[in-house]
């Protein structure tokens, strides 16, 4: 009798274990990536991710979404707050969240933030309408500039390139603190003379800029001002505007600024086969990638594990170890 009743448990047991275990493989974990405006890079790059690793969701059972978000500092706190899964930031916001400055000086170290790999590069444009004669930076003071929105990237990058010239968002007429997004409506419209703005090439934003009625330029930075920008700051590197994307501005020369890596983050405790399986599918379907948006066409491995100030998720560790970029 005793032997029936532990032999009918143990079978009980083994059921419940068995379903639970299919069901637990078989759910779908829904997965969320926090990008930045439609009409920038990080948007059209997310969904490229997404739509990737979603093609895969028989392999992984993952389902991953997109959201437009305010940005870089918008993304690292979501993901810390785990309103988010992961989020793309700028390499310079990461550097800061990990070390505690700027944003993060009264939250501390964000030691839990983690790497996954990093994207494209962006480059930071000042755009000026012509009207305004803006024609260097130092032309800025008293003008009415928008220096990007709060929790971006952008924000950040022009308070340090104004900084290398001696100035501040003091000694502009009026700092715009809004979306830039909003930004080339306003310079259309004659209601700012400037704005700022770090993004991926080609930007669509930075192409409807340019086809206005108002004409624009590109305000170049100094090799002075660039070698004082990047004291202390690995992760800005020199670069320069390409041109032949935005053939309706008043620039015939690609014009000389800094730029800063796009980089995928997440938290330490996202699980290790989530992120393994978006780090394996995004490198095992590298070419299919480059193909979805033009500013992910120059991507290469190696380089996709540059600008990481945050340590590397072990989930995206196992993957580079297999494949040998570790």
């Amino acid at each position: 009798m005793k032997k029936s009743l532990w032999a009918s448990m143990i079978l009980c047991f083994a059921a419940t274990f068995m379903l639970s275990g299919h069901s637990a493989l078989a759910a779908k974990q829904f997965v969320t990536i926090g990008t930045g405006g439609v009409t920038g890079v990080y948007f059209p790059a997310g969904k490229a991710i997404a739509k990737l690793v979603n093609a895969q969701g028989k392999t992984y059972g993952l389902r991953v979404t997109v959201e437009s978000t305010g940005g870089s500092v918008f993304n690292i706190n979501a993901v810390m707050n785990g309103d988010m899964d992961l989020g793309v930031a700028q390499s310079d916001r990461q550097f800061e969240a990990v070390k505690g400055l700027s944003e993060w000086k009264e939250k501390g170290p964000q030691k839990n933030l983690r790497s996954v790999f990093s994207l494209h590069s962006e480059t930071y444009f000042m755009v000026a309408s012509d009207d305004s004669g803006i024609k260097t930076y130092a032309d800025l003071g008293g003008k009415d500039v928008a220096v990007g929105n709060p929790g971006s990237g952008t924000l950040q990058n022009s308070k340090d390139v104004l900084a290398a010239y001696g100035l501040s968002l003091d000694d502009l007429g009026k700092s715009e603190w809004i979306k830039a997004s909003e930004s080339a409506k306003l310079l259309q419209d004659g209601r700012i003379d400037a704005f700022a703005y770090t993004v991926g090439n080609p930007a669509g934003l930075i192409k409807e800029a340019t086809s206005g009625r108002v004409k624009v330029r590109f305000v170049p930075a100094s090799p002075a001002a660039l070698d004082k920008l990047l004291v202390g700051r690995p992760y800005y590197v020199k670069a320069a505007i390409p041109v032949s994307f935005y053939p309706m501005g008043l620039d015939k020369a690609d014009v000389p600024t800094f730029a800063v890596k796009a980089t995928l983050i997440t938290r330490a405790s996202v699980p290790d086969e989530v992120i393994y399986a978006i780090t394996k599918t995004v490198f095992e379907n590298l070419d299919q990638l480059k193909k979805l948006h033009p500013a992910l066409s120059g991507l290469a491995p190696q380089a996709m594990l540059e600008g990481l100030s945050a340590p590397l998720h072990p989930g995206a560790l196992k993957y580079y170890k297999e494949a040998g970029l570790k």
